[in-house]
């Protein structure tokens, strides 16, 4: 790893914390998506492919993390909004 100057060290944190504050602020169907550009803010260069899961599986998983969000956030607010075409 390259050492940073104190201006570089700060302009990284600066990305860094922008990156996780736009992700911090999914919300509704955001949360579902594959998100490649908050991987980018690291510096290694890699565009990661995931493995992607048979559909029955992804639906499962789908459905563990909304009930995970129950558990963890059982006041947050609800919507009916349906998915955008």
């Amino acid at each position: 790893m390259q050492a940073l100057s104190r201006g570089e060290l700060l302009a990284e944190v600066l990305k860094l914390r922008r990156g996780i504050r736009a992700h911090r602020g999914s919300t509704e169907h955001e949360l579902c998506w594959h998100h490649p550009q908050l991987w980018g803010l690291l510096p290694e260069a890699t565009d990661p492919v995931p493995v992607v899961p048979s559909w029955p599986e992804f639906l499962r998983g789908c459905v563990r993390y909304r009930q995970s969000l129950d558990e963890q956030l059982p006041d947050a607010p609800r919507t009916e909004k349906p998915y955008p075409d």
